[in-house]
């Protein structure tokens, strides 16, 4: 089997750095975004908790406003 690369055309040009700084930033967006999305889910489902209780009447007219209300009694 014949050759195909020498030790003049490995020069290591391939393995370039990665800037660490800017995965870091990337990382921490996410992580950011991620924070965000569950303190709104919180908040959402706090709300509507409190609104289930204030107004017994809007009880069955949702199902997954009912879910969202019996699953936060239960984990409370």
């Amino acid at each position: 089997m014949k050759k195909t690369t020498s030790p003049e055309t490995q020069t290591g040009r391939h393995l370039t750095s990665v800037d660490t700084h800017r995965v870091a930033a990337v990382e921490d967006a996410a992580a950011l975004a991620i924070a965000r999305r569950a303190a709104l889910r919180d908040r959402h489902a706090q709300s509507l908790t409190r609104l289930m209780h204030q107004r017994s009447d809007l009880r069955g007219v949702n199902s997954l406003a009912d879910f969202v209300d019996d699953s936060v009694r239960w984990t409370a």
